[in-house]
């Protein structure tokens, strides 16, 4: 694929970061892209590696050294058909994903992968460019109708496949936007919400009806849902968060890490933030618990805000710089990484345990903490106190919020919480209800969600029509 002696003959490039300093003065997207000559020249390097591993990294399994060869000799369009044939949000993906695609690469065995994600993202935003994504409406009806719960990716996916298959959608969500965490949790510096707004747009075009500001459980009975609807997918997510149940978690100045990121992005769209107290890290200590992508985002939004420092605490070790190629490659490896938010001045700790906040008056001022060994046991001796203003907890999700709609459906959950529903049918333990992506499979990749959304779409057109002509 590509050039045949193209991964000989070029060296690997990729997009740069605008410096530092410029870019946490303001929350816009920050990524350099590639010229178009120079993402020809890095699809070359895509080999005829026989078995191309990287379309099993990829969970939407996109065409990768297809797409890439058709770069390469400069068929743009096609290359966007393609990408498109099994993604429905490129743009979403080649921003945010982390690529497990480019750890599959067969060049990655000489950490010199072919740039994947930089590739998808340059073609989409041709696509939107020269106008070749248009809205794909049906040539007819099935006369069957969908509720869609949820407009993260993984329901805004299968609301398009199934919009496209003739049917009816519908698609209720709490907030004031459609988006999920993608317009609420994931900062604009990382992803521009116009990317969304131009999605939806389309979706409508379709014949996809959004109902926002409609919480389903609480301003719309589920049971409404199943006496209107042929079939309802719940993607709600998985929103519980992960708690540390320590003392002096009720001083002020503990948040979840969500509720800050929230908030921020609400004033960045112009939405109010509600009847909550505001979080700001101006002027403050922050100090995150987490290490995931969750605590990278509030790094970059403190910093972006104004926190005088910022500090990581992560329970885990601190993994290898390098993994064992032998051991884990094509598989996702666990090693050393730095985000962006990380490497603009951030200081991260590994095996550090919280064991308590405390404060004066109410307000958080230090954190207790204790250095663990690998199997989180406290290293006595190892005690040391951090002082702040103000912590956020970025620990991951438990499952989906189980008050309102799925208590009130009953729904049969797994042993972690979530609601069950295998990955053949996506049918719960209740006729005519679905669901897919963090909701079914807990906290995950966008990636995840739109191959959960695709393959539910597949599932409810098969449920509605007794076959289905929607790729899984």
């Amino acid at each position: 694929m590509g050039k045949i002696t193209g991964f000989l003959e070029i060296e690997r490039q990729d997009r740069t970061y605008k410096p530092a300093a410029d870019r946490i003065r303001h929350f816009d997207e920050f990524v350099i892209p590639l010229s178009g000559d120079q993402v020809i020249s890095q699809a070359a390097r895509c080999m005829d590696c026989g078995i191309p591993y990287c379309h099993n990294g990829c969970p939407v399994n996109n065409q990768i050294p297809d797409w890439n060869d058709l770069v390469y000799n400069e068929d743009w369009e096609e290359a966007c058909r393609n990408l498109h044939s099994t993604n429905n949000f490129p743009e979403f993906t080649g921003r945010i994903c982390p690529a497990p695609c480019e750890e599959s690469c067969t060049l990655n065995l000489e950490d010199i992968p072919v740039t994947i994600k930089t590739i998808e993202c340059a073609i989409v935003d041709r696509g939107w460019e020269q106008g070749w994504i248009r809205p794909q409406p049906p040539t007819r009806k099935s006369g069957k109708r969908v509720a869609i719960v949820g407009a993260g990716p993984a329901g805004l996916a299968s609301a398009q496949q199934l919009a496209r298959a003739g049917h009816e959608v519908h698609v209720f969500e709490k907030h004031a936007k459609p988006g999920g965490l993608l317009a609420y949790g994931i900062p604009d510096f990382k992803m521009d919400k116009k990317l969304i707004d131009q999605r939806v747009g389309q979706m409508q075009e379709e014949g996809v009806s959004f109902h926002c500001n409609t919480h389903i459980g609480v301003d719309k009975s589920a049971l409404d849902l199943e006496a209107e609807f042929d079939a309802i997918l719940l993607s709600g997510g998985s929103e519980k968060p992960r708690d540390l149940p320590v003392e002096g978690r009720d001083l002020s100045g503990v948040h979840f890490a969500m509720d800050f990121l929230t908030q921020q992005n609400r004033k960045n769209a112009g939405e109010p933030v509600g009847d909550v107290r505001p979080i700001t890290a101006t002027d403050k200590k922050v100090v995150v618990i987490g290490g995931g992508d969750t605590g990278s985002d509030c790094i970059g939004t403190s910093f972006r805000q104004g926190a005088i420092s910022v500090a990581q605490l992560e329970i885990m070790p601190m993994p290898p710089e390098h993994e064992n190629k032998a051991l884990v490659w094509p598989h996702w490896p666990q090693k050393f990484r730095i985000s962006s938010s990380q490497a603009e001045g951030a200081e991260r700790q590994f095996s550090i345990m919280t064991e308590r906040f405390s404060g004066s008056n109410g307000q958080l001022e230090h954190l207790h903490c204790v250095r663990v060994d690998d199997k989180f046991q406290k290293i006595e001796g190892t005690e040391f106190t951090i002082d702040a203003d103000i912590a956020f907890l970025a620990m991951g999700f438990v499952h989906p919020v189980h008050e309102n709609m799925i208590d009130s459906l009953g729904l049969e959950l797994t042993d972690r919480g979530e609601v069950r529903a295998d990955e053949l049918n996506y049918m719960s333990s209740r006729d005519k209800f679905f669901s897919a992506g963090d909701m079914r499979r807990g906290q995950s990749l966008v990636v995840w969600a739109i191959r959960e959304g695709r393959q539910a779409a597949h599932a409810i057109d098969k449920f509605l029509m007794g076959t289905s002509d929607l790729p899984r």
